[in-house]
């Protein structure tokens, strides 16, 4: 759903090359963009699909091994639709102010449905590029993610509205202070984010799933989220928008001596590509083409993938991991 879109249609492209004998149903609205993008695929087909409609408009004799979401699923029948059939499920819009529907109708219809919710940025892969980074550690107290996404780069149409349906929502930042999780707002949720090449942009600590993501996975008593949207640093040197974000964790490691580390995580692509790899890594545990059978329920991506396989990933698209100042 929504494969001729940005996302979408780089997740589908990531999954030919991948796993090459595997069928793929490019659906959209627009039937034209949908069979442009399944002939450039090869092996895949393309269908059109109603949103508004339970049964999405597909045909009744259609057979699908999974339904992914890469557009704003707001009536959820995309999800119903793949829980009727036993299907697994991933959508990557509903994000931390919009879950409560999809895990309410994934705990009422548990059986027998994996739900994938990858709301976080860039569909999880942040977070698992964090989760990589944290390996020394024996213990994490602070986890500080800083992204910058250039305003050039917020994607297609529905990229666009998932963002201004979020600020909608709330302008509160959600983190996690001294192990709690504590709604912030204007002074204390604005903050100054650092473009990889030293700029300064104005930003704020947003509510995002990569917080309790993060601080559940790690136990890190403080974790935050700051967003930026501005020129990139690779816009700065005249080139296209660039992918930017920072990863600060500050812990101790095996024998308990302080450890800090600071990287960044770039792609001069810009945050496509990092989007696309993440329903992609979804899609391929969730059909079991890598690990085995995924258990019914709601998960999240850090419960479901490995985070070396997924950075492994993410630098063969392109993607590079930086020391950053302040890093030991």
């Amino acid at each position: 759903m929504g494969g001729s879109g940005q996302a979408g249609s780089g997740a589908a492209a990531l999954l030919r090359r991948w796993h090459p004998a595997l069928p793929l149903t490019i659906a959209g609205r627009d039937i034209g963009r949908a069979q442009q993008v399944a002939d450039g695929l090869g092996g895949a087909t393309a269908a059109t699909i109603d949103l508004r409609r339970g049964d999405l408009g597909l045909p009744a004799d259609g057979t699908y091994s999974a339904v992914v979401a890469a557009l704003w699923d707001d009536r959820l029948h995309g999800l119903r639709y793949a829980q009727h059939r036993g299907l697994p499920y991933l959508g990557i819009s509903s994000g931390l102010v919009d879950i409560a529907p999809e895990v309410v109708a994934g705990a009422q219809r548990a059986n027998p449905t994996p739900v994938l919710a990858a709301g976080h940025y860039c569909a999880g892969t942040v977070v698992l590029a964090a989760l990589h980074q944290a390996r020394p550690f024996d213990r994490i107290d602070t986890i500080r993610i800083s992204a910058v996404l250039d305003e050039l780069d917020t994607g297609g149409p529905a990229g666009i509205a998932d963002l201004e349906r979020w600020s909608t929502a709330t302008s509160a930042g959600l983190v996690r202070r001294d192990g709690v999780f504590t709604w912030i707002t204007s002074p204390d949720a604005q903050v100054e984010v650092r473009s990889s090449d030293g700029t300064a942009l104005p930003g704020q600590s947003i509510a995002i799933l990569d917080v309790p993501s993060l601080a559940l996975a790690t136990g890190a008593p403080d974790v935050r989220f700051d967003f930026a949207v501005g020129t990139s640093a690779g816009r700065r040197l005249g080139g296209p928008p660039s992918f930017e974000v920072r990863i600060d964790l500050e812990g101790a490691d095996r024998e308990g001596a302080p450890l800090r580390t600071s990287r960044h995580l770039a792609h001069p692509a810009g945050q496509r590509p990092l989007t696309a790899t993440g329903i992609a890594l979804g899609v391929e545990r969730l059909l079991g083409l890598r690990g085995g059978p995924v258990a019914p329920g709601l998960h999240t991506p850090e419960t479901l993938l490995d985070p070396a396989y997924a950075v492994d990933r993410m630098t063969e698209s392109g993607a590079a991991f930086t020391s950053a100042p302040g890093d030991s």
